[in-house]
């Protein structure tokens, strides 16, 4: 395993710290574990085909392309603070 240096701001440094010593790991760990659950957007695009696949497979095959774009607009909506009600 090779090892690899990264440049950050020492607030960032000392948050990675408490993070990692909260869940009883070490930095490097934490951060090893953060990143390899983190998925890519290519990731996130083929994990986001393979739901509509199945819904509209199992659940509705009648779901259209514009059904999917204003579910994907309303979840922006709700995570931005746009939309809802945050509690």
């Amino acid at each position: 395993m090779a090892d690899t240096t990264i440049k950050i701001d020492e607030g960032i440094r000392d948050r990675l710290r408490t993070l990692a010593e909260e869940r009883g790991m070490s930095t490097r760990a934490y951060v090893e574990r953060v990143v390899a659950a983190t998925p890519t957007e290519g990731e996130r695009a083929e994990r986001t085909a393979r739901a509509i696949a199945y819904v509209r497979a199992n659940l509705r095959p009648d779901l259209t392309d514009e059904d999917v774009r204003e579910a994907q607009d309303w979840r922006a909506e709700i995570a931005a603070g746009r939309l809802g009600e945050r509690r």
